[in-house]
């Protein structure tokens, strides 16, 4: 239909209205659409919740609309098998749906096509890939996690035009602005866990939490590499409060000992903030699924200036980390660059 993509779409705004909230979940939007008409709209709001296809069946309940025959857009393939909810399956076959929209299949190989073979065999119409791209955009951190066990990692730098994070002597406050150090706040609300560097928290101090709002309930766990810091070292810098998990990271075994380890403690999404050496790291262990870089209109100079990207030095230009689907966003005087690890 001519419309599919329109209602797809508006399941994926809702989705997005859960952002940060809902995992180790997907984001997941439901339509529920009637004559042209939309009779109920619902989004999974946090883990341990109804999901999206219940709360928009139980809206278009609630405004009177009638279920039966009516069509079902979902963004994410219905679940179906038993978890901390029932399968949405059973819902939708008890509510007479008369056709189903999906944008993306369920990624867990053991469960993808189930929910539509299901729904199909019980004479549900269903009709997939629906403005798929973007769909499965959305959930790429559950979609890594679910297939490979470890988290979608993102790194984010702020630099000035010279590629310079700080000055010699660690002074980096602040290099970009507040709208773009509001868009970090928007990063860490989507991410699971921080990491960043040891040095990054001697110079600079991070707090490494959500400060906008101030009351956002999922605050991310917080980690520091270093192979020389201690517990007691940490306290001086974090002196209230929980402390940050000290983890140490040695070349590509430690990099995936680590993500694996996260994965198993349902960490999906993991931002680094920094420093140079920790993001060189990361690249150089080919960890990096995201790249965000915020630059100023500044040009620091100096010979000792602080690089945004450090470690072993690079013998060809065949091993820069390349990046597709690129976007070019401005946050006030800066200008953020981001893209995805070109794959292949």
């Amino acid at each position: 239909m001519a419309n599919d993509a329109k209602y797809m779409l508006r399941a994926v705004e809702l989705a997005k209205k859960a952002w940060g909230r809902t995992s180790p979940n997907p984001l997941v939007g439901a339509v529920v659409v009637r004559k042209g008409k939309i009779i109920g709209e619902g989004f999974h709001t946090r883990a341990g919740e109804p999901h999206a296809e219940s709360n928009a069946l139980r809206d278009a309940e609630a405004r009177g609309g009638r279920v039966a025959g009516s069509t079902l857009y979902v963004n994410l393939e219905p679940c179906s098998t038993y978890g901390r909810m029932p399968p949405c399956v059973k819902a939708i076959m008890a509510a007479k749906v008369g056709r189903v929209v999906i944008g993306s299949l369920d990624p867990n190989p053991a469960h993808s096509g189930r929910g539509v073979k299901i729904l199909r065999d019980a004479g549900i119409e269903v009709v997939t890939g629906v403005e798929r791209a973007v769909c499965e955009e959305l959930n790429l951190p559950f979609f890594k996690w679910i297939t490979t066990g470890k988290p979608w990692v993102m790194l984010k730098m702020a630099t000035t035009l010279d590629g310079r994070i700080a000055t010699a002597s660690g002074e980096s406050r602040w290099i970009t602005g507040p709208e773009a150090r509001a868009r970090v706040q928007e990063l860490r609300r989507r991410a699971d866990a921080i990491l960043v560097g040891g040095e990054t928290v001697r110079l600079d101090r991070p707090e490494l939490r959500v400060r906008e709002p101030a009351d956002w309930p999922c605050q991310p766990r917080r980690f520091v590499a270093s192979s020389s810091m201690t517990k007691e070292d940490l306290r001086q810098y974090f002196p209230e409060g929980d402390l940050p998990e000290l983890v140490t990271l040695d070349g590509v075994a430690g990099w995936n000992e680590f993500l694996l380890w996260l994965g198993k403690q349902e960490v999906n999404s993991l931002l680094i903030e920094g420093g140079g050496r920790l993001a060189g790291s990361a690249i150089r262990a080919g960890v990096v699924d995201y790249v965000e870089f915020h630059i100023a209109p500044k040009i620091l100079g100096g010979e000792h200036s602080r690089c945004a990207v450090g470690g072993e030095d690079p013998a060809t230009l065949k091993e820069a980390l390349q990046l597709e689907r690129i976007r070019v966003v401005r946050y006030g005087d800066d200008t953020a660059i981001s893209g995805y690890r070109k794959r292949g």
